[in-house]
């Protein structure tokens, strides 16, 4: 048994129809020499077939003829042999998540009490490089990101371009606002205007990250949660750093940096009641492990549905070559019946 030819995309259901373009040549061969060796008409004297030739005029359409007629039975012979391409296509459709991430940048993100590897790194550091392995990870999602400490700072709207809130998470610094609070409150309710703007039908998660107290801003954080929860916003929240005096650098006076023991105003209470008024949950992230952990719990809870529907056909070749042969055949036809006409 002969199986399909495949070759990629490409199909030849009946290789061994192939076989027989070998024959052919032979064929040929053959017909040439039973035409040659009886003559068709015998004549006294062949010069009135010489000037009728008018220098080997007609050997050369009769050897075209037969050209034809060997080009058209190998076109007939691919044809039997059933070539197909396969086509397909395929249909992808994604419910995303809409994420937007909350970083507070106010002064007391500099703290240095979080440890990722081997490395110490400030709290705004520590979640800068977390969060960007988690957007990584969610291909299918709008996310965006909004910057806060005295106010919110729109940095980037919901995008698919996840290279770009990359970028713009690395100019990320603790201290770059001017008014060095944490408005809590603001920050949920920008975050909450946006994602509402933004898309009616995908789910809406906030993920807002702050080392801090609520202690600016005109809106209470308990209201900006319960404006979120009536908008559909679910809201995890994330404390960073830990309780107690952390190291904190500082500029001495000859320009370089001394670190000092401070304690920071925090309060987790608000957090967690935040994350239960609108169904989300409040994690505490000490130091980088649990901080990495946090991410990817979130990631888990919070899955993009992707369905994936793949079609395939098969696109018989066989009527080209066919036609081609067709085509062919009737050339030779007027051909053999008009100016290449032979005597009989």
């Amino acid at each position: 048994m002969i199986y399909p030819l495949r070759y990629g995309n490409f199909t030849i259901l009946y290789p061994w129809v192939l076989f027989f373009l070998l024959a052919l040549p032979a064929l040929f061969l053959l017909k040439k020499k039973i035409g040659s060796a009886v003559p068709a008409v015998r004549f006294s004297s062949t010069e009135t077939m010489l000037a009728l030739n008018r220098g080997g005029k007609s050997s050369q359409a009769k050897g075209l003829l037969n050209a034809i007629t060997f080009l058209t039975l190998t076109l007939l012979l691919l044809a039997a042999s059933r070539p197909q391409l396969e086509m397909s296509s395929t249909r992808i459709q994604t419910s995303g998540v809409d994420i937007l991430l909350a970083f507070d940048v106010s002064g007391s993100m500099r703290a240095e009490d979080i440890t990722i590897g081997d490395k110490r790194m400030s709290r705004i550091g520590a979640v800068k490089r977390v969060a960007q392995q988690f957007i990584a990870k969610r291909l299918s999602d709008y996310i965006g990101i909004i910057a806060f400490a005295g106010y919110p700072y729109l940095v980037s709207p919901p995008t698919l371009d996840h290279g770009w809130l990359v970028t713009n998470i690395d100019r990320l610094q603790a201290g770059m606002m001017e008014e060095d609070s944490t408005a809590i409150g603001s920050a949920i309710a920008a975050a909450a205007r946006r994602l509402r703007d933004h898309s009616a039908k995908s789910k809406k998660v906030l993920i807002l990250l702050t080392d801090g107290a609520n202690n600016a801003g005109r809106i209470s954080p308990l209201t900006a949660a319960e404006a979120a929860r009536v908008l559909g916003i679910k809201i995890y929240t994330i404390g960073a750093g830990s309780s107690g005096p952390v190291p904190y650098p500082m500029s001495d006076v000859f320009g370089g940096t001394q670190y000092r023991m401070v304690e920071f105003d925090s309060d987790p209470a608000t957090l967690k009641k935040i994350a239960e008024i609108t169904g989300g949950q409040f994690f505490r992230a000490a130091d980088g492990q649990s901080l990495m952990k946090i991410f990817q719990k979130v990631n888990r809870m919070e899955r993009s549905r992707v369905v994936t529907t793949k079609t395939s056909f098969h696109l018989d070749l066989f009527p080209w070559p066919v036609g081609i042969a067709l085509g062919l055949l009737l050339i030779k036809v007027l051909l053999s019946q008009t100016v290449w006409r032979q005597l009989p």
